[in-house]
């Protein structure tokens, strides 16, 4: 465990370029953390790790993200306004993978350490990223999903948004795998939901009115699943395969119940504990992996109890 003198020592050539801000302590290292919401139980989760990594550590570390997965310019905001503060280090889950960088190249210029989580961003500037392997992960969901459609019919993807590096990597993780290995599998729809609740519910109401006899329909983060589950229910649509992607107990209970066939499950835990860790790391003048894969699991009613799969679920 690397001290809080070590850490203190190794940061005052960036103290030296600006005193730090009033309000906080001569010595306290701080690193901020934006996120890319609030909506979804899965950043709670991911704050609790990294909570947990402060605490082992001793830094200071604030998380905030805005309010939906849509507001990238509120986000920028936030991370403008995290600079401004000179942070010892910045972890930043991108919801534009590109919208983001003039500012990531200020607080690199400036000697502060950038840690990509969970989304990362089309540059070199994060020193690593905390990250799922989204693009494994969702070829397993449709592996999973053709395996519980006998290799053929129709499927469709309700995907929370075609900016973020999670939103595309799922996304094509999954048409790309069907394409590849289920050539008797047909893609009708492909539609994005923001990761809302109710505009995932409405967007799959209106896939399976246009699409009678659809097989199966896979929801790339935890709004569009839950989405999609509450439009079967509603519609009271009968033989739809549904695979999902992360673990909130409305997730779970659908799992349980039977209206989910099963879900990929990340480690939000994990993932907020290693980009705090990372971020101390970088601070302490270590070498870094550029992606620090913290692991997926598939789960369904056959394992959802088992002791490794509930060490990841954030129910």
């Amino acid at each position: 465990m690397l001290s809080r003198r070590t850490l203190v020592g190794a940061l005052s050539a960036s103290i030296a370029l600006a005193s730090a801000p009033a309000a906080f302590a001569q010595d306290e290292i701080y690193i901020p953390l934006i996120s890319k919401g609030f909506q979804h139980q899965f950043w709670q989760a991911v704050k609790s790790g990294a909570d947990q990594a402060a605490e082992e550590f001793g830094v200071r570390i604030t998380f905030e993200g805005p309010d939906n997965e849509t507001m990238v310019d509120r986000q920028i905001d936030m991370l403008a306004a995290a600079l401004a503060n000179k942070p010892a280090a910045i972890g930043f889950a991108a919801l534009d993978s590109q919208a983001a960088i003039p500012l990531l190249r200020q607080a690199s210029d400036a000697g502060i350490p950038i840690i990509a989580f969970d989304s990362g961003v089309d540059s070199d500037i994060p020193m690593s990223t905390a990250t799922t392997d989204n693009v494994a992960a969702a070829a397993l969901a449709a592996d999973k999903m053709a395996e519980f459609l006998g290799g053929t019919g129709t499927v469709a993807v309700v995907a929370h948004d075609q900016t973020s590096r999670t939103g595309i990597d799922r996304r094509d993780g999954f048409l790309n795998q069907i394409a590849s290995e289920y050539p008797n599998i047909k893609v009708v729809s492909v539609q994005y939901g923001a990761g809302d609740q109710l505009q995932s519910t409405e967007i799959a109401k209106a896939m399976l009115t246009a699409n009678p006899g659809l097989g199966g329909m896979f929801g790339t983060n935890e709004g569009s699943a839950i989405g999609i589950v509450n439009a079967v229910r509603e519609m009271a649509a009968e033989g739809v395969t549904i695979i999902g992607y992360d673990s909130g107990r409305a997730q779970t209970d659908a799992i349980r119940e039977g209206l989910m066939a099963g879900a990929i499950t990340q480690n939000p835990v994990g993932i907020g504990y290693e980009t705090v860790k990372a971020a101390v790391a970088a601070m302490n003048g270590e070498t870094l992996p550029a992606i620090i894969d913290t692991g997926f699991y598939y789960y369904d009613q056959s394992n959802i109890d088992d002791a490794e799969i509930q060490a990841v679920l954030y129910d």
